[in-house]
C-alpha cells in the first residue's frame, strides 16, 4: 500500500449494519465505503493530493492512485527475478547494515557471478560473440559448471544448441537494473539498518533469522519483529543515578578534591530546550505562568461552521479588487448569513461576484448557464437562478434538497451550515479558475522579487559595515603607532626626565640616585611616576591624549576622532534601514496569497489573526470548536501562559511578539468602536422627551446598509 509521510496509511473500515439497498459512496481504487458524503469527499481529496509515496520504488509526490500503479508495476518487475537467484540475494540482505544503494550494488555484483536457466547473455563462438540463452546448468565439480545454451539470431529465435564453459560466456549488461534491485530489497524487508526480511519469506528460502553476533545486545525480537535497543533519556538518567550512589559510598575514603570531581561527574546533563511541549515538565527556574483565559464563543453561527465563515470572509475581503467586491466586516457577514430575509445585498453581491468569475473562466459553469439561455447580468431578482444552476452542476446530495426552497425565493430559510457550504464550494471553484491562478502567479512572482531585493539590500548593507569596520581598524592602528612614536620622543627630550626610553623599555636609575617626584609631562599630560617600569597601559593612555595634525591643517585629538567616527553612525541611517524593512513588510502583506496561523499551543490548538478584524481566533485540533480573544488584557494573559521551553508555544510566542503592537492597535480600535456605539445609544436615551428623536438603529443590522462600490457593471 502507498505510504503517507513514510508510514502505512490504514484504509477505512467497512460501515456496520449496512442495509442491502442503502445508498453509499465507494472509492473506486481502494473499494472503501462511506455513508457520509462529506467523509467520502474528504478521503477523495486526500487521495488526490501529491503527498503519497510508492512503497516499492520510493518515488514521492504521487497521488494515491499513481502510487498504487507504481507499486504494481514495480512488483511485476521484481517477480521476474528467478528463484535460483532469490536465496543468495536474500542472504545478502538479511541483517545487512549497508545503505540501500550499496546493498543493491552488492546484489548486482553477486548476480554477475551466478548464471541461471533462462538468462540471456553473449557467448564466444567462431572468433566472435553472439547472443545466447542458457537452457541447462551442468555441474562438473564443486565450483565447476558447464552450460547448455541455445544460440539466437537477429530475430532472437533459436538456431542450434551446444555446450560451453563458464569462461566462454560474457555479460554485456547487468541482468537487472539497480532500481529493480532496490525495489526488491524494499519489498522483501520490513525495516532497515539493519535490513530484516519478512518472516514468511525467510522461512520459504531457508534464511536464518538468528541475530548475528555483532547485533546481539543492540537488538531483540518483540512480537515477532526485530527492535533495536535505543538508549532513552530515562534509562541514561537511571544509570547515572546508580553510578552516583556507588561513587558517593566511596567518597568517605577519598580526599576532598576527588570528591568534587566525582560530584561533577554525577551531575545530570541539562535538557536542551526547546523540546516537544508535551514533554516539558515544571522546573524551579520557570517563570510564573498565568492561567490561560477562556476564549469567547458567542458566535451567531454554529460553532463547527466558524472555520468556513472565516475562510469565505477572508477570501472575499482579501481579493475584493479582483472580485469587484467592496470589503465588509466579519460581524456584518456573520449577521447576514444568519438573517432570514432572502435578498440581503451583502450576500447577493458576494454570490454574484463569485458567479461572474466562474462565467468568465469559460468552464463547466459557463456551459451550464448557457444551456439555460440565461443573461450574463446577475441582478437581485435572478441571482437565485444562477445559484440553482451551480447546485445542479456540483450535484452535492446534501445541498440539492435546498434547491426547491431557493427556487421558490426563500434563500433566507436555508440552514446556515448549508449557506456556508455553498459559499465554500464557490470559493474553491473560483480558486481553480485561470483568472485567480494568473493573479496568484503574479503575486508570487512579485513577492519573490521583493524578497530578492530585500536580501540584496541586506547583503549590501553587511558589505558596507564590514568595509567601514576594516577602515576604522586600519585608521586606529595607524594612529596608535604614530602616538607611541611621539611618546618616545617626548619622553627622551623632556628635561625633567631622568631616564631614557628606547624601544619601549625604561632604563633603570643609577644606584644612589633619589627617585624624582611625580611631574607633568611636557605636553600637559597626566602625571607620570618615573619608577622602575612604565606599563603598556600607561603608554596607551598617554597616546590617546596626544594630538595629531588633521588633513585640513587643524589639530584634532584622538577622542575627537573617535567622536567623529561614532557620529558617522547617524541615527537617521538606522531609521532609514528600519523604514526600508517596514516598507518591505508592508509590500509583502499587500501581495496576499493566503492567511497562515500564528502557531499552535502545546495541545495543538491553532491561533489565527486576521488583520481586518483584530481578534485572535482559537481553533481546536479537530477544527470542531472555535473561540476568540478580543482585548489587550486577554492577549497579555495568553502570552504570559506560554512556556518557551516547548517548541510549539515558543514559536507561537515569537509570532505574537512580532505582531504585538499591530494586534493591540486593532484590538484598541475595535474596543473604541464598541464604546462609541454604546455611548451613542445612551445619548439617544438621555434626550428630552420634548424633542422628537429619530428611531435608534440596531448596530447588528448595519449589514443591511451595505453597498458594493466596486461593482463591475
Amino acid at each position: 500500500m502507498p505510504l503517507l509521510k513514510r508510514k502505512p496509511f490504514p484504509l477505512a473500515e467497512l460501515p456496520k449494519d449496512l442495509e442491502p439497498h442503502e445508498p453509499v459512496y465507494q472509492v473506486r481504487f481502494t473499494k472503501e465505503i462511506f455513508r457520509d458524503y462529506h467523509d467520502y469527499l474528504k478521503r477523495i481529496n486526500l487521495y488526490r493530493q501529491r503527498v503519497w509515496m510508492c512503497k516499492v520504488t520510493g518515488k514521492t509526490s504521487l497521488t494515491f492512485e499513481e502510487a498504487m500503479v507504481s507499486e504494481k508495476r514495480a512488483t511485476e518487475k521484481v517477480q521476474q527475478i528467478p528463484k535460483e537467484l532469490m536465496a543468495p540475494a536474500l542472504r545478502i540482505i538479511q541483517y545487512s547494515m549497508l545503505p540501500l544503494r550499496d546493498l543493491a550494488n552488492t546484489i548486482a555484483e553477486n548476480f554477475l557471478e551466478r548464471l541461471y536457466v533462462g538468462a540471456e547473455l553473449h557467448g564466444k563462438r567462431d572468433d566472435g560473440e553472439h547472443p545466447c540463452k542458457i537452457l541447462k546448468v551442468i555441474q562438473e565439480g564443486a565450483d565447476k559448471f558447464r552450460y547448455e545454451v541455445a544460440w539466437l539470431d537477429k530475430n532472437m529465435s533459436t538456431t542450434e544448441k551446444t555446450e560451453v564453459s563458464a569462461e566462454d560466456l560474457v555479460h554485456k549488461k547487468q541482468p537487472f537494473s539497480r532500481n529493480i534491485l532496490k525495489s526488491f530489497v524494499r519489498e522483501s524487508t520490513y525495516r532497515n539498518a539493519p535490513w530484516v526480511l519478512h518472516n514468511e519469506l525467510a522461512q520459504n528460502y531457508g534464511i536464518s533469522t538468528d541475530i548475528p553476533k555483532e547485533l546481539r545486545g543492540r537488538a531483540f525480537f518483540k512480537n515477532g519483529l526485530l527492535i533495536c535497543n535505543k538508549k532513552r533519556k530515562n534509562e541514561d538518567l537511571t544509570g547515572r543515578t546508580e553510578n552516583c550512589k556507588r561513587k558517593k559510598s566511596d567518597q568517605a575514603k577519598t580526599d576532598d578534591s576527588t570528591s568534587e570531581k566525582e560530584n561533577d561527574q554525577c551531575k545530570e546533563e541539562p535538557i536542551k530546550y526547546p523540546i516537544d511541549d508535551l514533554l516539558v515538565k515544571p522546573g524551579p527556574d520557570d517563570p510564573v505562568f498565568t492561567d490561560r483565559p477562556s476564549p469567547s464563543r458567542d458566535f451567531n453561527v454554529p460553532i463547527h461552521c466558524v472555520g468556513d465563515l472565516l475562510m469565505v470572509w477572508d477570501f472575499c475581503t482579501s481579493f475584493g479588487r479582483l472580485l469587484h467586491l467592496t470589503p465588509y466586516s466579519l460581524e456584518d457577514f456573520e449577521n447576514a448569513i444568519c438573517h432570514k430575509e432572502s435578498n440581503v445585498v451583502l450576500l447577493v453581491e458576494s454570490h454574484a461576484a463569485l458567479f461572474r468569475v466562474l462565467m468568465k473562466n469559460d468552464g463547466e459553469y459557463t456551459s451550464a448557464v448557457q444551456k439555460r439561455n440565461r443573461k450574463f447580468r446577475i441582478t437581485m431578482i435572478n441571482w437565485q437562478e444562477y445559484l440553482c444552476d451551480f447546485l445542479e452542476m456540483i450535484n452535492v446530495p446534501g445541498l440539492r434538497h435546498y434547491e426547491a426552497t431557493i427556487k421558490r425565493g426563500h434563500y433566507g430559510l436555508v440552514d446556515v451550515n448549508a449557506k456556508l457550504e455553498i459559499l465554500r464550494e464557490l470559493v474553491n471553484r473560483a480558486l481553480e479558475t485561470s483568472i485567480f491562478r494568473k493573479k496568484l502567479d503574479e503575486v508570487i512572482e512579485e513577492r519573490q522579487a521583493l524578497g530578492v531585493t530585500r536580501r540584496g539590500e541586506a547583503l549590501e548593507e553587511g558589505r558596507k559595515r564590514r568595509e567601514e569596520k576594516e577602515r576604522l581598524k586600519a585608521e586606529l592602528d595607524s594612529n596608535g603607532s604614530t602616538d607611541e612614536h611621539c611618546l618616545q620622543i617626548v619622553a627622551i627630550d623632556s628635561p625633567n626626565n631622568n631616564h631614557s626610553i628606547q624601544n619601549g623599555d625604561v632604563r633603570k636609575k643609577r644606584k644612589g640616585e633619589k627617585e624624582p617626584p611625580k611631574q607633568k609631562d611636557a605636553l600637559g599630560g597626566s602625571m607620570i611616576n618615573h619608577s622602575n617600569h612604565v606599563s603598556k597601559k600607561t603608554l596607551k593612555n598617554l597616546s590617546l591624549e596626544l594630538k595629531e595634525p588633521a588633513e585640513n591643517g587643524k589639530e584634532s585629538s584622538r577622542k575627537d576622532l573617535q567622536k567623529q567616527l561614532k557620529s558617522e553612525k547617524d541615527p537617521s541611517v538606522k531609521n532609514n534601514i528600519e523604514q526600508r524593512r517596514e516598507y518591505f513588510e508592508r509590500e509583502m502583506e499587500k501581495r496576499f496569497v493566503r492567511t497562515s496561523p500564528l502557531g499552535k499551543d502545546r495541545h495543538y490548538n491553532r491561533y489565527w489573526w486576521f488583520r481586518r478584524d483584530g481578534r485572535i481566533f482559537v481553533e481546536s485540533s479537530d477544527s470542531q470548536e472555535w473561540g476568540y480573544y478580543s482585548s489587550k488584557e486577554e492577549l497579555d494573559m495568553l502570552m504570559s501562559s506560554l512556556n518557551r521551553k516547548g517548541e510549539r508555544e515558543r514559536a507561537l510566542q515569537n509570532q505574537l511578539e512580532k505582531y504585538y503592537s499591530r494586534i493591540c492597535l486593532e484590538l484598541q480600535k475595535r474596543s473604541k468602536d464598541l464604546i462609541q456605539n454604546i455611548a451613542l445609544d445612551e445619548s439617544v436615551l438621555r434626550r428630552s422627551t420634548r424633542v422628537r428623536a429619530p428611531p435608534r438603529e440596531n448596530p447588528a443590522n448595519a449589514f443591511l446598509k451595505y453597498v458594493n462600490k466596486w461593482k463591475d457593471e
